[in-house]
Order: C-alpha cells, then sequence, then structure tokens
C-alpha cells in the first residue's frame, strides 16, 4: 500500500499496470499494489497519457473535462477567465473544468470574413496573427477583391483582415492621383524628313479601377504605346517649322486621340504637352545658321532705317540754315563749343600777331 496526497487543484489518474483505474481528486489517497498516479493542474489544458476514448468511458472523469472536437474546416479561439489564450486546430482538445472558467469560439474556416465578435485588438496577438493575412489600401488608392482568381469586390481604403484557409485571395490596387507618364526619347521624322528627337508627357487619372485592373494588363504600358503611336502620327503630318510653331496644338491633338482608347484602359487623359524638341548636330548647326541670317538681315534693316532717318534730319536741318543765316551762325558756335570742350591747354607762340590770328580762328564771320 502507497499513500499519495492531492492537493487544492490538482487531479489524479491512477493507473494500475499501465491500464487506467479511476480519477482522485483533492485528499489523502491510498494506492494498491502496481497502482500509480499521474498528478495533473485544473488550471492547465488536459494531455491524455493513453486514448482518450477509453478514459472518457470513466463518467466522473468525463464530466470534469471540456473536450473540443476541432474540424478539417474549423478554428476556436480559447479564452480563459474572459481573456484570450490561444488558438485551436483541427483535433481534440481537452482542458479541466471547474478551477479556470473557459470560453470557445468555433470559427468557420470556410468563410474568410472574420467576425464582427472578434476583438480586433486580438488580430496582432502573436497565436492568432499566424491564421489571420492582412492587406493594407493607402489612402489615395482603391483595390480589387480576387478570392480564387475570381473578382469578388472593390475595396476602398483602408486595413482589411481575413482567415488564413485555403482559398487564394489577391488584392490589385491602383492609384487614383494625378499621375504622370513620361513618352522621352523618341527619334522621329518630320514630313520635311527633318530627324528631332521628343520628349513628351502626359497627365491622366484612373477612373473606373475594374477596366483598368480587371480587363487590362498593365494598362500603364498601353496607355504609353497609344501616346507613342499618335506622336509619331502627328509630327510625321508637320514639317519642322510648324511642328516648331504648333507644338501646343500638337499636344491638344495627341489628347483628343488617345482620349477613347484611355477610356477603355478605364483611364482619363487630362493633360499633355511636348516638353522637348531636341535636333541632331547637324540640324542644330544648320537652324543656327539660318537664325543668324535672319537676325542680321533684321539689323541690316534698322541700320538702314536709322540712316534713312538720320539722312533726312541732316537734310531738313541744312534746308533751315540755308534759309536763315543766324541758324546757321549758331549751329558754328555750338561746333566751336565742343571742339573747345576737348582743348584742354593751349600753348601761345610766335610774334605780336597770335591775337589777332586767335581772333581770326574763332572769329565767326571768316
Amino acid at each position: 500500500m502507497k499513500r499519495v496526497r492531492i492537493h487544492a487543484g490538482k487531479v489524479g489518474l491512477v493507473f494500475k499496470n499501465g491500464n487506467y483505474k479511476c480519477v482522485i481528486t483533492q485528499g489523502l489517497h491510498w494506492l494498491k499494489f502496481n497502482e500509480h498516479v499521474i498528478v495533473y493542474s485544473l488550471d492547465l489544458a488536459f494531455n491524455t497519457p493513453t486514448a482518450l476514448e477509453i478514459l472518457l468511458k470513466d463518467q466522473t472523469l468525463a464530466d470534469m473535462l471540456h473536450v473540443i472536437n476541432v474540424e478539417d474546416n474549423q478554428m476556436v479561439l480559447v479564452y480563459s477567465n474572459n481573456n484570450f489564450k490561444n488558438v485551436l486546430t483541427a483535433g481534440r482538445h481537452t482542458f479541466w473544468r471547474d478551477l479556470v472558467s473557459y470560453r470557445f469560439i468555433t470559427v468557420d474556416l470556410s468563410d474568410i470574413t472574420i467576425p464582427e465578435t472578434i476583438n480586433k485588438a486580438l488580430y496582432t496577438n502573436n497565436a492568432l496573427r499566424l491564421h489571420i493575412r492582412t492587406f493594407e489600401v493607402a489612402a489615395h488608392e482603391k483595390a480589387v477583391l480576387i478570392i480564387d482568381d475570381t473578382f469578388d469586390k472593390i475595396l476602398d481604403h483602408g486595413t482589411y483582415h481575413y482567415w488564413r484557409n485555403n482559398q487564394t485571395i489577391k488584392i490589385a490596387k491602383a492609384d487614383l492621383r494625378q499621375l504622370q507618364l513620361e513618352v522621352g526619347g523618341q527619334e522621329l521624322l518630320t514630313k520635311d524628313k527633318a530627324t528631332v528627337r521628343i520628349n513628351f508627357y502626359a497627365q491622366y487619372k484612373v477612373t473606373d479601377i475594374e477596366t483598368a485592373l480587371l480587363r487590362n494588363k498593365d494598362y500603364e504600358k498601353q496607355l504609353y504605346t497609344n501616346l507613342q503611336l499618335a506622336l509619331r502620327s502627328f509630327i510625321g503630318a508637320y514639317t519642322l517649322d510648324e511642328l516648331l510653331d504648333q507644338k501646343d496644338n500638337i499636344a491638344k491633338a495627341v489628347v483628343e486621340d488617345v482620349q477613347t482608347q484611355a477610356q477603355k484602359l478605364g483611364v482619363t487623359v487630362l493633360h499633355a504637352g511636348l516638353r522637348d524638341v531636341i535636333l541632331p548636330g547637324d540640324m542644330k548647326e544648320i537652324m543656327n545658321q539660318v537664325l543668324i541670317a535672319q537676325k542680321k538681315a533684321q539689323a541690316n534693316v534698322v541700320t538702314r532705317r536709322e540712316e534713312t532717318a538720320s539722312t533726312r534730319s541732316l537734310l531738313n536741318t541744312a534746308k533751315l540754315m540755308e534759309d536763315n543765316s543766324m541758324l546757321f551762325k549758331l549751329k558754328e558756335m555750338e561746333y566751336v563749343e565742343k571742339i573747345a570742350d576737348k582743348i584742354g591747354e593751349i600753348t601761345v607762340a610766335g610774334n605780336g600777331n597770335v591775337i589777332e590770328q586767335l581772333k581770326d580762328i574763332f572769329s565767326v564771320n571768316k
């Protein structure tokens, strides 16, 4: 005989020769020959030492246990004294009754939607987050939800959580802000066979997310190609001079031309423009020569116009002085004054007739 004591919060399973015999609770107990006891804590899950079906034949023990059966497409959330504890996956799980208050919530994983009854604060819990898929849609975005390669719905901005099951879940996002597409470095021929390099840009916005993401693949690349082809078509219809003069009109024409195709891509082109028209080296030199010649011609015209005006002014002045001797004398005095202003020093050398000679030089009437 052997005496064992079961303390409060404990329970013992008695085995004889490896076979389950009975359960003993708090108190002092005697064990017979070949009997031994396994002691368990009532605040912990029960890990059976033998087949659970054998133990459950003892109704006393069965009444002391929570037996939770979790199917393959299910998951059970365990709450201990109203606090989330862990997650039970497929299988059979047992917990002791009485000492700890347990609550079990069964989740059907065939439905990816997480019930509102589950506190969202638990989504980041280490035990639960392994069973949750999280998707973020930014404030400037919208997304399409695709379940098992089938469109489900459109998602606005926000954070979305779904159960992790055997279904595939994907989201495709689109930026709803005004976007800019660069069509750069396009080597094109004008109508007069001049080679130019064009840098073009277009501003657009996604207006139909379902069309853009589900009915088209790489809508941005397709828009780029449409702009590129339209640009080639219009540039080839203009001479170089027309191209340089009508850059704004060409950009507007390109926008109008691609707008229908853009709508089929789920986008709207808002604005476009020719950023740069770059000429190759030889063409640039020729254009510079033409520009220099034009400027020289303009300068010659201005010079001749000024010379003509000056000559006309001199002619008018001469006619006035011819008719008015006093005006002629005033003009002479004006020139003498200008000459005198430029004289810094006068050296007088000679005989006594110097004064008379100076009078003769500066005399108004010679």
